[in-house]
């Protein structure tokens, strides 16, 4: 195990789709482990495998306040979404220096593949919901970012460019 560096904005690799996963092996075990270990130092509630040049639809997430309850996913779809909208700073160690309020669903459901290989699904929410629609949004090439308005991502890509 081992924190692993995440790609610099504006990385193609972050705009790109990642490729399913067929089965989970002991590799793809790895690699979450990897991503725990990397989520933790930033420190950060959840990591998409993207972020680190693993062009996988891998995900963890861990918004408990006690941490070591990372929950892996493989393949995540949102099944069902919360009419209700909760507002959260979001931010990425892929452009570190900036963030940005952005309104997701309060609440999702989620299916995907555990860590044992099965297919689960799992009601999310508040920050994990927040933070599992933004790791889904990575897997599919997608920014945080890219929520916001025109005029509010221009604002935010200036600045960072600044800091950069």
């Amino acid at each position: 195990m081992s924190v692993r560096p995440c790609l610099p904005w504006p990385d193609k690799r972050l705009r790109s789709r990642a490729d399913e996963v067929s089965e989970i092996t002991d590799d793809i075990r790895a690699i979450w482990d990897d991503m725990i270990d990397t989520m933790e130092a930033m420190p950060g509630v959840g990591l998409a495998a993207p972020q680190i040049g693993v062009m996988l639809r891998l995900a963890v997430v861990d918004g408990s306040t006690e941490r070591g309850r990372a929950v892996r996913l493989a393949n995540p779809e949102v099944l069902h979404s919360s009419i209700e909208l909760r507002e959260h700073e979001e931010a990425s160690p892929n452009l570190p220096g900036v963030s940005a309020k952005v309104k997701r669903p309060r609440a999702v459901t989620v299916r995907f593949l555990n860590d044992q290989g099965v297919i689960d699904r799992r009601d999310f929410v508040g920050i994990e919901a927040t933070s599992v629609q933004h790791q889904i949004d990575h897997l599919n090439g997608r920014m945080y970012f890219d929520n916001l308005s025109k005029v509010k991502r221009d604002m935010l890509l200036r600045k960072a460019r600044k800091l950069g």
